[in-house]
């Protein structure tokens, strides 16, 4: 009875301490492949190559002078970085990380749990990360910070109508919402994946993604050319880190989900199958950063215009079309 424990507390730490060091990392390499695509080295100079400044950066965040507002109402300017930070790592406990393993005898998934319904999980609790940006943009009281949330909300709600669309085709043809079991129904090689049976929905769930992250180009809600930084503004110290890192958390669930479902998980020949997982993940992540450095930022009518005119139907014939294929 004890070791099945002692297995889900590995892995619980295992994982979230994996998750916490890809979000560290992963404003080292943005900072230096974007330094690149710009024709500049970027960080330099903290450990060799720069490899320490991302604990440099945690160092001082953690020393930072942390202050409250005087016009704000403290105990949501207080929470609200953590109800964006939590949500952003809770997805990633149902997304499967290799095949099964046995340890000591007991057999167990590469994953924190195994749910039946773990697409639902994760688009559940990512949705509740909206509540900490326009909680914490309307509690600042600055009005570059309510626009900032009142953008937010309004870009989160309209994409992410279309990312659930874009999954509805694979849920179809895998027959199943558990992501463990989507991963084993494209196992039979690389023209099984569903990249493959599924372009159209590929590219809107990825398009969506990056709008539900917050990133360039759809990086309307911190725009520091009109908001100075959006609903996160007035926050500085460990709070603003919170916001920081619950973006990056959301990027690396979004990566980790976008290869589940479009590129077989941590199915592949000859390499061990996390190691697959990791080098799925991080195409993605890499084109988060590329995207970042070449696509200018969309004015919000063009924001708003394209979820709705252009995402949000397409996602509506791929699903009927789809439907219709499965039926027949």
């Amino acid at each position: 009875m004890l070791i099945p424990i002692i297995i889900m507390v590995v892995k619980v730490l295992v994982i979230f301490a994996g998750l916490m060091t890809c979000v560290a990392y992963m404003t080292y390499a943005e900072r230096k492949v974007v330094a690149h695509i710009q024709v500049r080295k970027g960080p330099l100079f903290v450990g060799y190559h720069g490899l320490l400044q991302p604990i440099a950066d945690a160092v001082k965040l953690l020393f930072k002078e942390d202050f409250t507002l005087a016009g704000c109402n403290k105990i949501i300017y207080n929470l609200a970085p953590l109800v964006t930070f939590i949500p952003a790592l809770l997805a990633i406990a149902v997304i499967p990380v290799g095949d099964q393993i046995t340890v000591a005898g007991e057999t167990t998934n590469l994953m924190i749990s195994d749910l039946n319904v773990g697409i639902l999980f994760i688009f559940a609790v990512s949705s509740l990360g909206i509540y900490g940006l326009v909680l914490g943009g309307w509690s600042a009281n600055s009005k570059y910070s309510l626009l900032g949330a009142l953008r937010s909300s309004a870009q989160m709600i309209s994409y992410e109508v279309s990312l659930g669309l874009s999954v509805i085709g694979v849920l179809l043809l895998a027959g199943t919402l558990s992501l463990n079991e989507i991963v084993k129904a494209q196992s039979g090689g690389i023209l099984d994946w569903f990249i493959f049976r599924q372009p159209i929905g590929f590219l809107l769930f990825v398009t969506a993604a990056i709008a539900e992250t917050n990133r360039i180009p759809f990086d309307l809600p911190e725009a520091e050319a009109e908001l100075v930084g959006g609903y996160h503004t007035e926050y500085a110290g460990m709070k603003f880190a919170m916001f920081f890192m619950g973006e990056y958390a959301s990027m690396i669930t979004v990566s980790a989900l976008a290869a589940t479902l479009f590129l077989g998980g941590w199915s592949g020949p000859i390499l061990p199958p996390v190691v697959w997982f990791l080098l799925k993940m991080s195409f993605f992540l890499f084109s988060y950063i590329w995207i970042r450095g070449t696509l200018p930022r969309f004015r919000y009518d063009q924001l708003m215009r394209f979820g709705w005119l252009v995402l949000f139907p397409l996602a509506l014939l791929n699903t009927m079309v789809t439907a219709l294929i499965a039926i027949l």
